[in-house]
């Protein structure tokens, strides 16, 4: 199944095409202090699934590509995409790109995200890079006729530190992190869902509690989470959030499978775990995001 999947993209993927990338910050990211070397993409990383990884170091100005959905099969759905990589780099295509063309085959309009990293001097390691989220759901939101998307069904999707970002901008409510800019602050910066794929950094110091800056309350929007039980002490962050999330009266979905370890993103690496994206589709159609 897997396989045939791959396949699927392969041949379709000729049809997906990326908009031109869009600056968040048109005079500069707040608090950017021009101290950052020049940005580096480096295209011989570690390889996954038997293909390397595209990783994005010294991002100072943040941008989204937006890939929208093809007409005839478009839901009106959209998702912001946040790659992982530790707060240190990105990890582009394994957690961005390759989910973003994923989820054009669903009919949903998918907005990648290039936050700022490594952490900032000074700062929380989520801090720039969650001015950087709520900029661009409020951009999607403020674009939402001309994208073709439906402002109340705009989510947010993370992998690994990407996840725990994605819980950040889930729980900060209207808190926005930097002051407004323009009209586009005046639209919400909260997901209307949220995906988390082997999140990390929101497992506290006992058993199913939380990190300290972790807040979950009943406007935390519903969420599915996907870990691999070998995921080290990370599964921890899983099922903390996921306990929270039942305590908030939250809608929340677990899938825990027994291998797959950790950033494996959409690729094929011959573990259980690789079968997530089906149980996120039935999720989707589940909560009336795709047909």
């Amino acid at each position: 199944m897997k396989q045939l999947f791959i396949l699927f993209i392969s041949v379709l993927s000729v049809n997906i095409s990326a908009q031109e990338p869009i600056a968040l910050f048109p005079g500069g990211a707040p608090g950017e202090k021009g101290n950052i070397p020049a940005e580096i993409i480096d295209t011989k990383g570690n390889k996954v699934g038997g293909e390397t990884v595209t990783r994005i170091s010294n991002v100072s100005k943040p941008i989204i590509t937006v890939y929208p959905a093809a007409e005839e099969i478009a839901t009106g759905t959209a998702v912001i995409v946040c790659p992982g990589g530790g707060y240190n780099i990105l990890a582009y295509d394994l957690e961005g790109t390759e989910i973003c063309e994923w989820l054009n085959e669903l009919g949903v309009t998918a907005v990648l995200l290039k936050y700022r990293v490594p952490v900032r001097e000074g700062l929380k390691k989520h801090e720039a890079p969650l001015q950087d989220a709520q900029r661009a759901i409020s951009y999607v939101r403020a674009h939402a006729e001309e994208l073709g998307v439906n402002p109340e069904r705009i989510g947010i999707m993370g992998f690994s530190a990407g996840a725990h970002l994605s819980v950040m901008a889930s729980n900060a409510l209207e808190n926005r992190m930097y002051p407004a800019i323009d009209d586009i602050d005046n639209y919400s910066c909260q997901p209307d869902f949220c995906l988390l794929i082997y999140p990390a950094y929101l497992s506290g110091a006992t058993i199913a509690s939380l990190a300290p800056d972790v807040k979950v309350s009943e406007n935390t929007p519903p969420t599915l989470l996907i870990q691999s039980q070998d995921d080290g002490k990370l599964i921890d962050s899983s099922l903390a959030y996921f306990y929270a999330l039942k305590e908030a009266g939250v809608p929340a979905t677990l899938h825990i499978y027994p291998d797959g370890g950790h950033g494996y993103g959409i690729r094929d690496t011959k573990a259980t775990v690789n079968l997530w994206y089906e149980r996120a589709e039935d999720w989707f159609r589940s909560m009336g995001m795709i047909e």
